[in-house]
């Protein structure tokens, strides 16, 4: 048996220990959603390997007896057999050691290397991905715990009884939605929410929305809130405040008919529309005003009396309110956690969204994409002179702004002054740009930028409007060319020629005559 001392020592130092681990884990920046996740789930692990031995640690302080006989032993005056108990423990560890060989000796290293270890530190493996138990704890529709995956229950909740209008998903996400004002699911109609069907699909749906807050958020402590929260439904369900989840039932006759009685006309009536039919007929109006001359009204002989239907209601209602009481209180706790998952309901929401926008061929792309292994993540920055001395490589000094080079770098101050790269030339019809150099210049009215402002000016791009940069300029020559009888400049369709699959050359207007007929 080891000391209780050396047990709480080493306790205390597995404690301290941990707490520096999980230091360490939180310290490290995360730039991705994958590794932010990673990094909660190990933190998650070391709170719960704290909280372990917190308690080992609170029970051994607690056992003062033991304590007690640890200390008086150890302060007992010295005889000749002190040395007994010492050789005693030895033997039972050179005897454990005998038995198992290839135990470890100090077991908790490895435990808190594992945590502490680097992915880094090993190099990037193809088949992470695969192995990463984080990973498996998803399905592919919630995306490591991104979104949330409700297609089941919201198949379950178009199949219960008396739900109206079945909805569509993006419908099914904005009453989730609307738990943040009210109630969830108030919008159904009682005869729903008292059936046994319903109260199956709101504990699927609780369930799953408490297993993908602890999957995806490890280290709220979700349990405690929603104990907190039980604990308000608990006291607002015995003081009567929690409504709507009493059955209404009718009154039952001698044989086990249900209808309504008229104490009036000592009759029961089947339906509620043929009661109030019959308040208004002059049998009913005599009979009421014999009552009221008689004072209190006969008692009916196929039914229970007045007071015995009210005892009976009440109980009844009682009765049933503490039969849905699980119901109501799943839906309480489940709208509790919707208002706690309300971001990620938004981001659902907007990737559904996203997804119903895209065609056939970006899904199967989108697919491929996300199945593709990720890339290894980059290296660590640099630091000290090392990092220093790489960002200043990186750093161009290029005070002239000079044009870069292939390799770059800036081009040579006489290569820049050769070309002329320091006169700008102003297009207005290219919306004012400005080309830097006279071979840029020239080189840019056979360019899109220019063609596509000549076609907005209704004018061609051609040889006549070269050099030409001024709207005003090139509207001149377009009138000028005209009154000259250059018409032909204008006449597009016999300019621009097009060849078939032959290899035949047409004009454009002739090609498209010719298509239209079916002859190309």
């Amino acid at each position: 048996m080891d000391s209780i001392i050396e047990v709480q020592r080493q306790t205390h130092e597995e404690i301290e220990h941990f707490e520096r681990a999980l230091y360490t884990i939180l310290a490290k920046p995360q730039s991705t959603h994958e590794s932010k996740l990673q990094t909660e789930h190990k933190a998650a692990q070391i709170l719960d390997r704290i909280s372990s031995r917190v308690v080992t640690l609170n029970n051994a302080y607690e056992d003062q007896e033991s304590r007690k006989a640890e200390l008086e032993f150890l302060s007992a005056s010295s005889n000749p057999g002190d040395l007994s108990e010492f050789y005693k423990r030895l033997g039972k560890i050179q005897e454990h050691y005998a038995k198992y060989p290839e135990a470890v000796a100090d077991s908790f290293d490895y435990e808190l290397a594992a945590f502490l270890d680097d992915a880094q530190e090993h190099g990037y493996d193809a088949e992470y991905e695969e192995d990463d138990p984080i990973a498996l704890l998803f399905s592919g529709e919630e995306q490591y715990g991104k979104y949330l995956d409700l297609y089941t229950n919201h198949a379950t909740y178009n199949n219960l009884k008396n739900v109206g209008k079945r909805m569509g998903y993006l419908q099914y996400l904005d009453v989730l939605l609307a738990a943040q004002s009210v109630t969830i699911h108030s919008e159904l109609p009682k005869d729903c929410l008292l059936s046994r069907d319903y109260e199956l699909y709101i504990k699927a749906l609780h369930s799953y929305l408490l297993s993908f807050t602890r999957r995806a958020q490890p280290l709220v402590d979700i349990e405690s809130q929603q104990r907190e929260a039980e604990g308000v439904f608990t006291r607002q369900w015995e003081a009567g405040e929690v409504e709507g989840w009493e059955e209404n039932r009718a009154v039952k006759t001698g044989d086990g008919a249900e209808g309504i009685w008229c104490a009036a006309c000592q009759k029961m009536y089947a339906k509620q529309t043929v009661y109030d039919a019959h308040l208004t007929s002059k049998k009913h109006v005599k009979a009421a005003a014999k009552q009221a001359e008689s004072g209190e009204p006969p008692i009916n002989p196929n039914g229970p009396s007045a007071s015995q239907a009210a005892t009976n209601g009440h109980g009844s209602s009682s009765s049933s309110k503490s039969k849905h009481r699980t119901a109501a209180l799943l839906t309480h706790l489940t709208t509790r956690l919707l208002i706690f998952l309300t971001p990620v309901l938004n981001d659902t929401k907007s990737n559904v969204e996203r997804r119903f926008s895209l065609t056939a061929r970006e899904r199967e792309q989108e697919l491929l994409e996300q199945s593709k292994p990720k890339p290894p993540p980059a290296p660590a920055a640099a630091t000290g002179e090392g990092g220093e001395e790489e960002e200043e490589e990186e750093r161009i000094y290029n005070p002239l702004k000079l044009p870069l080079g292939w390799d770059g770098k800036p081009i040579p101050y006489w290569l820049y002054k050769l070309h002329g790269l320091g006169v700008e030339y102003r297009c207005e019809i290219c919306s004012d740009h400005v080309y830097m150099g006279r071979k840029n210049f020239d080189r840019h009215f056979q360019e899109s930028r220019h063609a596509f402002g000549m076609r907005a000016l209704g004018l061609p791009n051609t040889k006549h409007f070269h050099e030409i940069t001024r709207i005003e300029d090139a509207l001149q020559l377009a009138e000028k060319l005209k009154r000259e009888g250059r018409n032909e400049i204008f006449e597009n369709e016999t300019m621009e020629e097009l060849e078939d699959e032959e290899g035949n050359v047409y004009n454009r207007k002739t090609f498209e005559d010719l298509k239209k007929q079916g002859l190309i």
